[in-house]
């Protein structure tokens, strides 16, 4: 314990200012990020704003995959610039964008006002990361690091509890929300004092040029873009828990249980969290993922500490490819949270391992180079993510979309212009069912779970291919 209190006497002040800034910034974006799909799929009468599927699909997908791409050239607009500055310029983008999101109703607006929002990220990201990377030595890297992600995942579990509790008010209050903590920062600044960096003397221009030179220079190296390749893998099963498990809860699983459970004995949760029809909200139910992290990561990075790290990732990838089939195959709540922690348990033991493998395989003299394109894999994640959880969500597993098919099966009559919850309603009373029979109904016809299967060959195929990755550098180790 006295070995750690040492520890954390030699992290100078800016280490922990950025920290803080890093804790407030994931509070403020998890808030949001965690209801959007909802926010863009769910019923206008309901506070969505009633887009398709395949919509939500490309805002989400290509969206957030471009805020993966630009860090690798905001990162030099930051060098070129100074870090305060352009920690400045982000947080006026991202103030305005969770201000103005709400005044945007249609696909191209809301498409338009996330890619805005997205820059305001993009230009956050590698500053913070840097700060602490600068911040701390080869002796307190990696208790700095962990004490980085460790308030990665504070913000990730309240921002969404504290969002979702204004959720049935407004969706616009959810953004203010967002929009003032994000403010908080602009205190914090103050005390930011900017960690010493080279000064240049080049252009922007030939900044920006090396910039993409050093882009073919990486990607000429094969062994790391098939590895890079293998993770967009891990990356487009691990993103439905964002882009596809919240609308698959609020459609499908019926969560009454948990919510006469929390009436019994946790009133505050169903009171908080729960719905006027006695559920519990979907994105509460994601949010135990991070709850998950937060309770067990110490202990699972211990246990594969030791661990190579393909052979770290390959246990975590397939443990987490069950883990996200199997949070789509039921309509038992119980069972989903069960899946959300076998995922959570993968997604601990191989998410860590793939910074730690790049730095392992990068040359000595490029490490810093290939640490800084380790976000391809996520940019690619996110733009197959979106694909899965737009275009193939909606053809295999969408209420909305399966309603209407069976309203036009039996030959009934139902207004197009009603909201989605009215054209449900309505489509019920017309099949002399009640809203739970429905339900229950197009379940049984329609097999909506079925698309576990896709998350399920997804992540096989991304284990399957790190395994034969392995035997190939084994078999280049010992010619």
């Amino acid at each position: 314990m006295s070995n750690i209190v040492q520890t954390f006497k030699k992290f100078p002040k800016v280490f922990w200012v950025a920290n803080i800034i890093e804790l407030f910034e994931r509070f403020a974006w998890y808030g949001f990020f965690m209801l959007f799909a909802n926010y863009l799929t769910s019923s206008i009468d309901a506070g969505g704003l009633e887009l398709s599927q395949a919509q939500k699909g490309i805002i989400m997908g290509v969206g957030t995959g471009i805020l993966y791409f630009l860090p690798v050239i905001t990162g030099s607009i930051a060098d070129r610039f100074g870090y305060k500055r352009v920690l400045f310029i982000a947080f006026i983008i991202y103030t305005s964008a969770f201000i103005l999101m709400p005044l945007f109703k249609s696909f191209l607006g809301v498409f338009l006002i996330y890619l805005y929002l997205a820059l305001g990220a993009a230009l956050f990201k590698p500053i913070i990361s840097a700060t602490v990377a600068k911040s701390t030595t080869s002796e307190t890297a990696s208790i700095g690091f962990g004490i980085f992600y460790m308030m990665v995942n504070l913000g990730a579990f309240f921002g969404p509890l504290v969002t979702l509790l204004f959720k049935n008010s407004s969706y616009t209050l959810v953004y203010y929300i967002s929009a003032g903590i994000i403010a908080i920062n602009f205190f914090l600044l103050l005390f930011y004092k900017e960690p010493e960096r080279e000064e240049s003397d080049e252009s922007f221009a030939a900044s920006l040029k090396k910039v993409f030179i050093n882009i073919f220079e990486v990607l000429a190296d094969r062994k790391f873009v098939v590895f890079l390749l293998i993770v967009a893998g891990f990356w487009t099963m691990y993103n439905q828990l964002f882009f596809t498990l919240p609308v698959f809860i609020m459609q499908w699983v019926d969560t009454s249980s948990m919510y006469l459970f929390f009436q019994e004995y946790a009133p505050f949760f169903s009171e908080n969290y729960g719905t006027a029809s006695g559920q519990m909200e979907a994105e509460f139910i994601t949010n135990f993922d991070a709850m998950y992290i937060i309770l067990f990561q110490v202990i699972v990075s211990s246990i594969v500490m030791k661990w190579r790290p393909l052979r770290s990732m390959m246990a975590g990838f397939l443990v987490c490819a069950i883990g996200m089939a199997l949070t789509l195959t039921t309509q038992n709540v119980v069972f989903t949270l069960v899946a959300i922690y076998i995922f959570a348990i993968g997604e601990m033991a191989g998410s860590p391992k793939i910074t730690e493998y790049i730095g392992r395989i990068a040359p000595a003299e490029k490490k810093a180079l290939y640490m800084g394109y380790s976000f391809i894999p996520v940019f690619l994640g996110n733009i197959f993510a979106g694909f899965i959880s737009g275009n193939v969500y909606q053809w295999m597993s969408d209420k909305t979309t399966f309603v209407k098919q069976e309203v036009l099966a039996r030959g009934l009559s139902i207004d197009e212009n009603l909201t989605q919850n009215e054209y449900f309603e309505q489509a019920a009373s017309a099949m002399n069912m009640n809203s739970s029979e429905l339900t229950n109904h197009l379940w049984n016809t329609y097999n909506p779970s079925s698309i576990w299967i896709v998350i399920l060959i997804i992540g096989l195929a991304a284990v399957v291919a790190l395994f034969f990755y392995d035997k190939y550098l084994k078999a280049l180790e010992n010619k």
